[in-house]
């Protein structure tokens, strides 16, 4: 995390009482997306509350013998230029097959016009790409790791 993202993340744990910041797991600093314009179509969705979930593919997180998200953990949502936008926090963490991801979930993504066909057919063909380039094979079986959050700050 850069200063001015560790700044903005302290105007809001000053904002905490002490056993509220002991019980936060992990902050990290991220944009959501792979490219400019999604990363910060991302951000903007999830500042207007419009986006209240994200998923990525569980295969990563094992190939870096990488823990899942723990609920309670900050993120300092990022626009592309790695400025904060506004603060999130992981209040659910699921494991579900690409072709079992509800309906509801995909609108609580709010990118597209927030219909499960379009989360379908743009995540599958992320997954795709993304699962080649880190050598695994994705199916319609592959484990997502499904989050949910709320934005915390600023209000």
């Amino acid at each position: 995390m850069n200063t001015q993202q560790q700044e903005f993340l302290n105007q809001y744990l000053r904002t905490l009482s002490p056993i509220e910041r002991a019980a936060i797991p992990q902050c990290v600093a991220e944009h959501f997306c792979a490219d400019e314009y999604n990363a910060n179509e991302c951000a903007r969705l999830i500042n207007e509350g419009i986006k209240t979930a994200t998923c990525s593919l569980k295969a990563a997180y094992d190939i870096d013998d990488e823990p899942l998200p723990a609920i309670g953990r900050l993120s300092v949502v990022l626009n592309w230029a790695q400025e904060p936008v506004c603060i999130v926090k992981l209040v659910d963490v699921a494991i579900c097959p690409f072709n079992q991801v509800s309906s509801d979930f995909a609108a609580l993504e709010g990118e597209g016009d927030r219909s499960y066909a379009s989360w379908y057919q743009a995540h599958r063909e992320f997954f795709t790409h993304f699962a080649a380039s880190i050598g695994v094979a994705f199916t319609e079986q592959s484990d997502l790791v499904l989050e949910r959050f709320e934005k915390v700050f600023p209000l």
